[in-house]
C-alpha cells in the first residue's frame, strides 16, 4: 500500500483554532496559526477578524495578498504574519523596481506589523516556477536595501513537488526547480513554506487507514529507516525533509504554511474527522517530527468557512469559524 500518494493539493494555511470560546487557553501552543482567506461575501470585517485573533490569543496569521485594511488591523499586536505577494509574483519576479515598490508599499509602510515571512508564489506551476528564485531575488535585495533582513522570504508549495514520497526516507523533489529553491533557502537561512494536507493524500488513496489520517490510534505503522510513523502528516513532512537533504540543504527548516480538514462536502468531511484532525494537529506540532523532534510551526486552514470558492463543496467548508456570527463550527481545545 502507498501510503504517501499526495495528488491534489490546494491552494490557500497555520493556526490556533476555536472551540468553546471561554474556555480557550494557549499557553503550551505557539508553533499554531491560522490562515486567513476572504473568497465570502459573508465574512467579518478585517479589523472584526483581527480582534478575534486577539480574543482567542491567536499568535498568527496568514494573508494571500497583501490588503491594506487586514496591515492596519495588525498594527501594534504582535501578531506574526506570513504575507504572499498574491498578483504581484511575475513583476516582482522580472523587475528589481516591482520588488522594491513593492516592499515599500507593503512592509516599510506598516513597521508595526510583524511580518515574519513573504510568500513568494502559492502552489506556483508550470513555466512560472522559472520565476521563484528571481523573486525571491529581488524581494531580498529591496529587504536588506531597506534594512529589513529580520522578514525571510521564502515560497509555499504542495506535495506534489516530490517526485517520491514513499517511505519518507524516499522524499526527492521531482524538478531541478526545487533544488534551485532549496539552495536558495539554504544560503539567505528561510525556510520552505509547504502546504501539507492528509486529507487529499487519503482522498485520493482510499487505503490509506482514516485513523493513521487524523492522528487517532491506527493499525498502520509506518517503520523507515529507524523511526515509526504513527501518522500520516509527520510521513509527509518527513519526505519533504528528505527532499532537502537530497537538495543539498539539509539545515533548511519546514513550516506548514496550510494544513487542515474540511467539515463537509464529502464523506470524509465530517464535523468529527475535522474536530480530530485539527486538535489532533495542535496537540501534535509541538513535539515535531520522527526526523526533526523540534516543535514545528503550522498554519492550519482556515478561520473561516469561505462560500464563494470554486471547485469541490468541501473547498468552502475548511474554517474553523462560520463568517456571518463568528461561531465556531465545532469546539477545540488549544491547551493541553
Amino acid at each position: 500500500m502507498e501510503l504517501l500518494k499526495m495528488a491534489r493539493q490546494r491552494t490557500v494555511a497555520m493556526a490556533l483554532v476555536v472551540g468553546v470560546l471561554a474556555s480557550i487557553t494557549i499557553d503550551q501552543v505557539q508553533s499554531i496559526g491560522v490562515c486567513n482567506g476572504k473568497v465570502g461575501d459573508n465574512l467579518p470585517s478585517r479589523a472584526e477578524v483581527v480582534r478575534l485573533y486577539k480574543s482567542l490569543g491567536i499568535g498568527a496569521m496568514r494573508i494571500y495578498e497583501p490588503e491594506p485594511e487586514t496591515l492596519l488591523a495588525l498594527d501594534g499586536t504582535e501578531i506574526d504574519l506570513i504575507m504572499d505577494v498574491g498578483g504581484a509574483f511575475a513583476a516582482i519576479a522580472s523587475d528589481p523596481a516591482a520588488a522594491a515598490g513593492w516592499i515599500r508599499d507593503n512592509v516599510l509602510a506598516f513597521p508595526g506589523v510583524r511580518i515574519k515571512y513573504i510568500a513568494a508564489g502559492n502552489e506556483v506551476e508550470g513555466s512560472d516556477t522559472d520565476s521563484i528564485v528571481p523573486a525571491i531575488k529581488n524581494l531580498n535585495a529591496a529587504l536588506a536595501a531597506a534594512s529589513r533582513t529580520d522578514v525571510k522570504v521564502s515560497t509555499a508549495v504542495k506535495m506534489s513537488v516530490l517526485g517520491s514520497s514513499s517511505p519518507p526516507s524516499e522524499g526527492a523533489f521531482k524538478d531541478a526547480f526545487m533544488t534551485e529553491v532549496a539552495k536558495m533557502l539554504k544560503a539567505t537561512g528561510a525556510p520552505l513554506l509547504a502546504n501539507v494536507y492528509p486529507y487529499f493524500a487519503k482522498r485520493d488513496t482510499p487505503d490509506i487507514n482514516l485513523g493513521f489520517a487524523l492522528f487517532q490510534q491506527s493499525p498502520s505503522t509506518v517503520s523507515d529507516s529507524g523511526l515509526t510513523y504513527t501518522n500520516l502528516f509527520d510521513a509527509m513532512v518527513d519526505a519533504l525533509y528528505s527532499a532537502l537533504e537530497k537538495a543539498g540543504a539539509p539545515e533548511v527548516p519546514i513550516v506548514v504554511s496550510e494544513s487542515g480538514w474540511p467539515s463537509a462536502g464529502d464523506d470524509l468531511a465530517t464535523v468529527a474527522n475535522a474536530q480530530a484532525y485539527n486538535q489532533g494537529l495542535i496537540d501534535h506540532v509541538g513535539k515535531g517530527t520522527p526526523k526533526r523532534a523540534v516543535p514545528l510551526e503550522a498554519y492550519i486552514f482556515a478561520m473561516f468557512n469561505e462560500n464563494q470558492k470554486g471547485g469541490a463543496v468541501t473547498e468552502k467548508n475548511f474554517g474553523l469559524f462560520n463568517g456571518p456570527d463568528k461561531t465556531p463550527v465545532y469546539p477545540i481545545k488549544f491547551n493541553n
